[in-house]
């Protein structure tokens, strides 16, 4: 019976790690869903539920008395330019379910569109306070999200550095042994002879093997071997790193029962991994149009109204959370489904914004000690 409990907890205590990892995460993720739906039921109570003024302006236009056609032409033209078009659209049907739900998403993502917005004085106030708490909310779910996306980022970008160096050393030490038995003449026609170690070199024949390490003097060897042997000691002693999955899906505290401790300590690195991403700038902006090019063209699909330029031009409005409202979607029910690509989309823009902000900073910083440098230069010759 106990044998058969000992290789199930290993199992359970991987599972738990990876539980208890991703929960804050999730956690922040599940209240942002859950403001939004409870939003989504608030406002299509308050603004679906109104009355319709489509047939009071109807009237108000229809019994207008005029009878001298310059001033009927005058008065129309006034009634018209004063038209609200809230005023012509069914509340029931604008104000649904899911057109609420669209309408918090625009509020707590600070898109704001302006195809639909509260009429009512309660909807107004209602909005302010949801707002109130939803935008902190999605910044922070961003945030935590962001650092997710950074780590995925920084990771891809390391391998694919490593993974260049390591062929750009093949290839130039192929090239280095091809020009050496193209050198030898007669002996290139036996082709480069494989070395076969049967017991590891030491340090001392693997430097005598080094050409450089041939040209110093006794005193300067001895010097080298011993610098050696104290960087192969340390990485010897050194514990074993982590990799950066295994960092954070381990969780070594729920051994000693410090669990809070732990997500306390993981709430407050939030945003540390977005601080120390360094990825080349034209890599994240060429990101940025590649992610917004693939919902451009899927967009047009469900969107007949709008080609590629436009779908572009949209989604790039809102990511940028700029939110013209110059193009209004037909179906916006099917825009819901593409919430999580929104989310994703404003992490990629906001880090890109980050790491734009870097480089002004950085370009700033450069002027300012060029300035200082030339006012220095300056003062010195003026002295002199």
């Amino acid at each position: 019976m106990k044998s058969n409990m000992f290789p199930s907890q290993p199992k359970e205590r991987t599972c738990c790690q990876v539980f208890w990892a991703i929960f804050s995460h999730a956690c922040f993720i599940c209240s942002l869903v859950i403001y939004a739906l409870l939003g989504a039921v608030m406002f299509s109570h308050v603004e679906g539920c109104r009355e319709s003024h489509e047939g009071e302006y109807l009237a108000y236009l229809l019994t207008d008395n005029e009878t001298e056609n310059e001033i009927f032409t005058n008065r129309t033209r006034d009634l018209i330019n004063e038209i609200d078009f809230s005023w012509f659209t069914d509340p029931s049907q604008k104000w649904s379910f899911l057109g609420s739900l669209f309408f918090c998403c625009t509020v707590f993502t600070t898109v704001g569109y302006g195809h639909i917005y509260p009429v009512t004085r309660l909807g107004k106030y209602l909005c302010m306070v949801y707002a109130l708490f939803g935008v902190p909310l999605m910044f922070l779910v961003l945030t935590d999200m962001g650092d997710i996306l950074a780590t995925i980022l920084s990771t891809s970008y390391n391998r694919a550095r490593k993974l260049q160096s390591k062929v750009l050393a093949r290839l130039s030490f192929r090239s280095c042994c091809k020009k050496n038995t193209d050198s030898k003449g007669g002996s290139a026609s036996l082709g480069p002879a494989k070395i076969i170690l049967l017991e590891p070199l030491n340090i001392k024949d693997a430097l005598k093997n080094n050409y450089s390490f041939k040209k110093k003097s006794g005193k300067n060897q001895n010097v080298e071997i011993f610098e050696r042997l104290i960087i192969r000691e340390n990485a010897l002693l050194a514990p074993p790193k982590l990799t950066r999955f295994e960092r954070w899906n381990s969780c070594p505290e729920l051994d000693k029962g410090e669990m809070v401790n732990h997500m306390i300590s993981s709430i407050n690195n939030i945003g540390k991994e977005v601080e120390q991403l360094d990825v080349p700038f034209s890599l994240m902006t060429f990101i940025v149009f590649a992610y917004i090019s693939c919902a451009a063209t899927v967009l047009p699909h469900w969107e007949k109204a709008l080609n590629f330029e436009e779908a572009f031009y949209f989604c790039f409005i809102t990511l940028t959370t700029i939110g013209f409202g110059d193009i209004k979607l037909q179906h916006p029910n099917f825009f819901l489904f593409f919430s999580v690509y929104i989310i994703v989309g404003m992490e990629i823009v906001i880090i890109a914004f980050k790491l734009g902000q870097d480089r002004i900073l950085s370009l700033y910083k450069k002027l300012l000690f060029c300035i200082g440098k030339q006012y220095h230069f300056l003062n010195e010759s003026h002295r002199q």
